[in-house]
C-alpha cells in the first residue's frame, strides 16, 4: 500500500486540516483520559501530519508499517521517535496515556478478527486510565458501489489526477487508485489497489468492549467519519 504514491501523499491529501483535527483530538483526550501524563502514540501515523500539531502538547511517538511513509515522517519530525510495526502485532516497551489510529487506517486490516486483535494490542499499550481514539472506515450501509471519485493536485511543478471507481468484494471495499503524475522530468501512470474492510458500527463497538474499554462514539469525529473512544 502506498509504495508508489508515498512521495505524493502530502500533496494528494493537502485538503486535510490537520491543525483543526488535532485540536479536536486534544479536546477528546482531555475529556476522556484519566491518566496523569501526556505520552501519545499515533498508530498508522503516515507522514506525520497530525504529529505536527500534537507534539507541542504531548510526548509523541509514531508507528507505521510502510517504510516510505516513515522515511518522510522522520524527515519532517527529526525530534520524534518513530517505530515500524503492524498495528495487530507491534510490541513497544512502554505504555501511553493516549493512542490514536486515524484516517480510517483500521480498515486496511480487512477482517473482523484482525480488527479485534489490533484493538486488543493497542489497548494493551495503554496506561490505566489511558484513552484509545480510532477513526473508522465506511460502514457497509454507507458504502456506495460504483461511485466515482477524484483528487487533483495543481502545483507549479507537480500535477496529479487520482481517480477510482468504488468496488465491492464480499465485505471488502476495493479501490483501484489510478494516478496520473506529471513532474518536470516525466509523466507517469500507476495503479495502487486498496482493500479495506467494511465493518459495522456494532462490530467496532464490540471490538472495544471485548477488551474492557469504557467506550463511547462521536458521530462527527474529526472529518465526518466518526470516532470510537475507549478509556482503560
Amino acid at each position: 500500500m502506498y509504495d508508489r504514491s508515498a512521495e505524493f501523499y502530502d500533496a494528494i491529501y493537502s485538503f486535510k486540516d490537520y491543525e483543526k483535527e488535532a485540536a479536536k483530538l486534544r479536546q477528546l483526550i482531555q475529556k476522556h483520559k484519566r491518566s496523569t501524563d501526556n505520552d501519545l502514540l499515533e498508530v498508522a501515523c503516515g507522514t506525520g501530519g497530525h504529529i505536527t500539531y500534537l507534539k507541542n502538547n504531548y510526548s509523541v511517538e509514531g508507528l507505521d508499517l510502510n517504510p516510505q511513509m516513515l522515511r518522510l515522517a522522520r524527515r519532517k519530525h527529526p525530534d520524534v521517535v518513530f517505530h515500524r510495526g503492524d498495528m495487530v502485532s507491534f510490541k513497544l516497551k512502554k505504555h501511553f496515556d493516549a493512542i490514536t489510529c486515524l484516517f480510517s487506517a483500521i480498515g486496511h486490516l480487512k477482517t473482523r478478527r484482525r480488527l479485534g486483535l489490533a484493538v486488543r494490542n493497542m489497548s494493551g499499550h495503554l496506561k490505566p486510565g489511558g484513552v484509545l481514539i480510532m477513526e473508522p472506515w465506511i460502514t457497509p450501509q454507507q458504502w456506495r458501489k460504483g461511485s466515482v471519485h477524484a483528487n487533483f493536485v495543481d502545483q507549479p511543478e507537480l500535477k496529479i489526477a487520482r481517480m477510482n471507481i468504488s468496488k465491492t468484494r464480499g465485505r471488502l471495499s476495493v479501490l483501484d487508485m489510478h494516478h496520473l503524475v506529471a513532474t518536470p522530468n516525466r509523466v507517469e501512470h500507476f495503479v495502487e489497489r486498496l482493500e479495506l474492510g467494511l465493518f459495522t458500527h456494532d462490530e467496532y463497538l464490540d471490538a472495544f468492549r471485548r477488551v474492557g474499554l469504557e467506550t463511547s462514539y462521536d458521530s462527527e469525529g474529526i472529518m465526518g467519519r466518526g470516532l470510537y473512544i475507549g478509556t482503560l
